[in-house]
């Protein structure tokens, strides 16, 4: 095996078709079948069913996949740590956020991160919470700060920032009143994010723990702050982080939450590696600094430090 092919077979992994991942991986499609083929003759062993609808994994390609991905971090975290060694590492890191937690949290620290750092290159990408832990595992991103689901992958280390509360809001005109119970909530029109995203696990949740039915969803939207535009119209309530509640100006209002009042905890994730790349190490190790006050003075993992790849996981 060696990497072209690995990231030829995750690349189908991906696309579920062989004409999307050859354009990926910047080869034609006939190139790409024969190192699938060539990969599958060595491994003795069928790794995709092919069908007219596209080709979907076997077993033996999803016992293939975690080990892939695993070794071509490895692949990477090797030439990184060389080049570091060598004085030829690239001085830049790639931070991704939620949108609120860039525009409320992360902003003031970057901000004055840059300016101590200047010869370092600084990315700050924005997506949903699926697509930053996509993104960690593939390499794009150096580090994510999301909300946590709870969800564990030794693969990362993982640093608990801070408990963010949750709150209820409704528009300032609609004349909504204080809920007198979770079940008086469950017949009211909420605007939620998308099924799958951190914000709508959380809301659904604090429903389920309760055994309250969750309200109707009479709007999905893609953003916090498309949210907070929407129930400021007087399209339905909202459960949003309160750090993101400042930023309306006044156009909704924040309710009392009947009961204890969800919390989101803003974690820090990023790559396990044997050697850190220096930009990657000097972010942390501000964080820990700026983000952390409370913290030890060495920004260490919530979970042990020889974690290794699990072939169950």
């Amino acid at each position: 095996m060696n990497p072209r092919q690995l990231k030829s077979f995750l690349a189908v992994i991906r696309h579920e078709n062989l004409t999307r991942a050859a354009a990926e991986v910047n080869l034609a499609q006939s190139s790409l079948s024969d190192q699938i083929q060539a990969l599958e003759e060595e491994l003795g062993a069928e790794l995709f069913r092919r069908s007219r609808q596209g080709v979907a994994l076997t077993a033996a390609g999803a016992a293939l996949k975690t080990y892939a991905e695993e070794i071509l971090a490895l692949n990477d975290e090797a030439k990184a740590a060389v080049r570091a060694a060598a004085g030829n590492a690239e001085q830049s890191v790639s931070v991704g956020t939620l949108e609120t937690i860039a525009a409320e949290t992360l902003a003031p620290w970057l901000s004055v991160f840059g300016k101590q750092n200047p010869g370092l290159g600084l990315k700050l990408k924005i997506g949903g919470s699926g697509e930053l832990l996509a993104q960690l595992h593939d390499g794009s991103i150096d580090v994510a700060f999301t909300f946590d689901r709870g969800q564990q992958d030794e693969r990362f280390a993982t640093r608990h920032i801070s408990s963010e509360p949750l709150v209820l809001i409704a528009g300032r005109n609609a004349h909504a009143r204080p809920p007198e119970s979770l079940a008086a909530l469950s017949t009211a029109p909420f605007i939620a994010t998308e099924s799958g995203c951190v914000y709508r696990h959380l809301f659904e949740t604090a429903f389920a723990e309760a055994g309250v039915p969750a309200p109707p969803i009479v709007t999905e939207a893609d953003s916090i702050a498309t949210i907070i535009r929407l129930v400021a119209s007087g399209a339905g309530y909202g459960l949003v982080p309160g750090l993101a509640v400042g930023a309306a100006r006044g156009d909704v209002i924040a309710l009392p939450w009947p009961g204890e009042p969800p919390t989101a905890a803003l974690v820090m994730m990023w790559r396990r590696r044997r050697v850190q790349p220096p930009a990657l190490a000097l972010l942390l190790q501000s964080a820990s600094n700026k983000l952390l006050p409370a913290a030890s003075d060495e920004l260490s993992p919530v979970r042990p430090a020889d974690a290794r790849l699990r072939h169950a996981g």
